[in-house]
């Protein structure tokens, strides 16, 4: 039996329910990171924001691409790129007098994660 299989078991038997465990839970360490990340997500207009840069070939888009789909301020819209990119969801580069905005397609893959249950297929709409 893998330490895997162990800890599932210890974790299946401590819970005490019908229905055993098929995956480790996530850890307080791990509820606590993912959060920020969810949290970061949780305004409309970042959500919006992280949507168009991934959209753009590459995974990457310049500010000037995301100023005008908005009706908000560039400092606004600064503001939002900056929480996203604190929370590690996105990076910025500048490059002349633009920055150019990428994804972190790592930290998209470990808020998906949590979402899909094991075996369970991926629906996109």
């Amino acid at each position: 039996m893998s330490n895997q299989e162990r800890m599932l078991t210890v974790l299946s038997e401590a819970v005490g329910c019908c229905s055993p465990l098929v995956r480790e839970p996530l850890s307080a360490e791990q509820a606590v990171e993912l959060s920020r990340l969810f949290k970061a997500m949780g305004d409309p207009v970042r959500l919006r924001l992280l949507s168009l840069i991934a959209s753009h070939e590459g995974g990457e888009a310049c500010v000037c691409d995301l100023s005008d789909v908005f009706e908000l301020t560039g400092p606004t819209i600064s503001h939002h790129l900056k929480v996203l990119r604190e929370a590690g969801l996105i990076s910025g580069e500048r490059r002349g007098t633009w920055v150019y905005y990428r994804v972190h397609p790592e930290a998209l893959g470990r808020l998906s994660a949590v979402l899909v249950a094991d075996g369970a297929p991926v629906v996109t709409a």
